[in-house]
């Protein structure tokens, strides 16, 4: 019985059919290209690292009042953060269709 699954030697021609017009992205590329895409996720990521960084410092230094504005900063950050990748993904989603 004969199978509709590709074996490795329908691969290998695929390959040697497609070439090298296909363009393989490096990591480095495909950071660039995606912060391009969706800028504010990596500003909130920023944001939420900075204000979490310098709420513990502020708590270790005693300043209680400035680690509680600073925790409070980070779930506004994260918020922030997490409504950008979401409306990325629905504006993504969008142009592909």
């Amino acid at each position: 019985m004969a199978s509709n699954e590709p074996t490795d030697l329908d691969w290998v021609q695929l390959r040697q059919e497609m070439g090298n017009t296909h363009h393989v992205e490096s990591t480095r590329d495909k950071l660039v290209r995606k912060i391009s895409e969706n800028p504010f996720v990596p500003i909130g990521c920023f944001a939420t690292a900075g204000a979490l960084s310098y709420g513990l410092w502020s708590f270790r230094t005693g300043r209680r009042q400035m680690s509680q504005k600073m925790m409070r900063l980070r779930i506004v950050a994260q918020g922030f953060t997490i409504t950008a990748l979401v409306l990325g993904v629905m504006m993504t989603g969008k142009t592909i269709k």
